[in-house]
C-alpha cells in the first residue's frame, strides 16, 4: 500500500533499452528481493496505525501527533516517489535500491529508540525516504530483468499478489507484535527482513541503468515538497490553532502558491519532473483523482477505525488486528477479479463497484457508537474491503491507458504519487475533523465526533462513483496531447 509504485505496468519503458540482464538464472529471485522490499513497505503502513493508541499512551502523544506519525512519513514518500525513479535511471537501480534499503533499516531503528514523539516524527521521515527508493525502483528492476512481456506479466502478477498479502498480514502481525512487545517492535521488525535484502540484493541484482535518464529538476522537487507539507500542516494543525490564525492561513496560501507556480514552471520544462500535460487526458485525471479519492478513504478509516476499536471498544491491538481481516480478505479477492473485468470489460464497472463499497462503508459508519454490535462493524469492513480491492486495477489501467508507451512508466509514477497525496489527505482530514469535535472523556466522545470523519469517507466513494462513471468512456480514453517527443530509442508505441 504506503509507497507502492503500481506494478500493473508491463509495457512501460523504463527499462527499454537496456542492455538484457546478465543474472538470467536469477531473475526468480530477484523477483522475490523486490517483493520484499514491497512486503515490508506494505507491512509497516499497517503495523503503525494499530501502534498508534500505544504510542499515544507511552509518548504522551496528542492526537495531532498521532496523524504527523502517519503523515510525516507519507508527504515525504508521495515527495519524492518520481524523484527516486530519475536518480535510479542516472546513478544504477541497485545502488539506488540499497540505499533505500540502508535508509529504511536506520529509519526503523531510529523510531523504534524514540523517546518523544518529535523524534519519532523525524525518523519516520528518514524511514520514508529509504521507502521512497525501494518499491519504484524495484519496478524498473523487475521491468530491466524480464525483458520476455509474457514473463514480465507473470512477475508483476506475483508483485502485484504480495502487496495484497501485505494488507492482510500487517493488522494481525501488528496486533501481535504491540501486545507481545510494544510499539517499538512494528518498527524493529524491519530489520532483519532489510537486512536479508540487502545481502541478497549485492550477491544477485545486477546494475543497470537507463541509456538516455531523464534530467533531475531540482526546482520542481522543491516546488512539489512545499505544496504537500504546508498543505498538510494547515490541515492537520488547523483546529489547534485556528484556521483563521496567521500561520494557517499562510500554510494555505504558500501551498497554493507553491502549486501554481510547479504548474508553470514545468510546464517550460523539456524533460519535467511532473508533467502537467498528461493532466489533458480525462482518463488520465480521472485516475489521479480517484486515486486521491480511494487511499484517502483507506487511511482515514485506518486511522479512525484503531483509536476507535482500541480507545472506545477497547480491544487489544491483537483483537484489533483480527477484526479488521474481513476488510483484508475481500480485498485480496476482489483485486485479481477487479483485474479480470478490466480486462474483459474495461474500467467502468469495477470504479464504480468501489466506489459503491467505500460509500457503503462510510454511510454505515455514521452510525457507530460505542455500544456498536461487532456484527455491524464487519458488515462495513467488508463492505470496504470489497471497494478497496476494486480499485487498483483500473486506476492503472486508466493511467496508462492513452499515453505513449515511453510515457507509461511516468503516468504510473505519477499515479503512485498520488495515492501516497491521497493516504496524507486521508489522515490529516478525517483525523482533523474527528478528533477536534470530540468534546469530554476521548472514549465516549470519539465515537458521534468521528461522524463527520465517515461521512466524508463516503463522499470519497461517491466521488469515485462519479469519476468512474465520467472518465472512463471511449472517448474518454483519448492521449493526452500534446505529448513530450519521444526519446530516438523509444517509439511511441500507444499502450493497448
Amino acid at each position: 500500500m504506503a509507497g507502492a509504485t503500481s506494478p500493473a505496468t508491463p509495457g512501460h519503458a523504463d527499462g527499454e533499452g537496456d542492455r538484457p540482464p546478465p543474472h538470467h538464472r536469477h531473475k526468480w529471485l530477484i523477483l522475490g528481493i523486490c517483493c520484499i522490499s514491497l512486503f515490508m513497505v506494505g507491512l509497516d503502513t499497517t503495523i503503525v496505525n494499530l501502534a498508534l493508541p500505544s504510542i499515544q499512551e507511552d509518548l504522551d502523544a496528542t492526537p495531532s501527533g498521532l496523524q504527523w506519525t502517519v503523515d510525516a512519513y507519507t508527504v515525504v514518500l508521495a515527495s519524492l516517489l518520481m524523484l527516486s525513479g530519475s536518480m535510479a535511471d542516472r546513478f544504477g537501480r541497485r545502488r539506488t535500491f540499497q540505499t533505500g534499503l540502508l535508509l529504511f533499516s536506520l529509519g526503523s531503528l531510529l523510531c523504534g529508540l524514540a523517546s518523544d514523539t518529535g523524534s519519532l516524527i523525524a525518523f519516520r521521515m528518514v524511514q520514508a525516504t529509504g521507502g521512497a527508493m525501494l518499491n519504484p525502483v524495484a519496478v524498473s528492476i523487475i521491468a530491466n530483468t524480464f525483458t520476455d512481456l509474457r514473463e514480465r506479466a507473470r512477475a508483476i502478477g506475483m508483485w502485484g499478489a504480495v502487496a495484497g498479502v501485505s494488507i492482510a498480514l500487517g493488522p494481525v502481525v501488528g496486533g501481535a507484535l504491540v501486545d507481545s512487545t510494544g510499539w517499538q517492535a512494528v518498527f524493529w521488525v524491519n530489520l532483519p527482513v532489510a537486512a536479508l535484502a540487502l545481502a541478497l540484493t549485492a550477491l544477485f541484482v545486477p546494475e543497470s541503468k537507463a541509456p538516455r535518464p531523464r534530467r533531475l529538476d531540482p526546482v520542481g522537487q522543491l516546488l512539489v515538497i512545499v505544496a504537500l507539507a504546508t498543505l498538510t500542516f494547515g490541515i492537520i494543525e488547523g483546529p489547534v490553532k485556528g484556521w483563521d490564525s496567521a500561520p494557517i492561513v499562510g500554510c494555505f496560501t504558500v501551498a497554493v502558491a507553491a502549486a501554481v507556480s510547479l504548474i508553470r514552471y514545468e510546464l517550460r520544462r523539456a524533460e519535467p519532473l511532473l508533467d502537467v500535460r498528461f493532466f489533458r487526458s480525462p482518463s488520465f485525471s480521472g485516475a489521479i483523482a480517484s486515486a486521491v479519492c480511494g487511499f484517502a478513504a483507506l487511511a482515514g478509516f485506518l486511522f479512525l477505525n484503531a483509536l476507535y476499536l482500541q480507545d472506545v471498544k477497547e480491544f487489544s491491538p491483537l483483537h484489533t488486528g483480527l477484526l479488521t481481516l474481513p476488510m483484508a480478505a475481500m480485498t485480496l479477492v476482489s483485486s485479481p477479479l477487479a483485474g479480470r473485468i478490466v480486462g474483459a470489460r474495461g474500467p467502468r464497472v469495477p470504479m464504480v463497484i468501489a466506489g459503491a463499497g467505500t460509500a457503503a462503508c462510510g454511510l454505515l459508519l455514521t452510525q457507530v457508537r460505542a455500544d456498536t454490535p461487532i456484527w455491524y462493524l464487519v458488515i462495513a469492513y467488508v463492505a470496504f474491503g470489497i471497494g478497496f480491492g476494486m480499485l487498483d486495477a483500473p486506476l492503472t489501467y486508466s493511467a496508462v491507458s492513452g499515453m505513449p508507451r515511453s510515457q507509461a512508466g511516468v503516468a504510473a509514477a505519477v499515479t503512485s504519487t498520488g495515492r501516497q497525496v491521497g493516504a496524507a489527505l486521508g489522515v490529516a482530514v478525517l483525523g482533523s475533523v474527528s478528533t477536534a469535535r470530540v468534546h469530554g472523556p476521548f472514549s465516549s466522545g470519539f465515537p458521534g465526533a468521528s461522524h463527520l470523519g465517515w461521512a466524508i469517507m463516503a463522499g470519497c466513494g461517491l466521488a469515485i462513483m462519479a469519476l468512474g462513471l465520467l472518465t472512463t468512456g471511449s472517448r474518454a480514453r483519448r492521449p493526452a496531447e500534446p505529448s513530450p517527443e519521444p526519446a530516438p530509442d523509444q517509439p511511441a508505441e500507444r499502450v493497448p
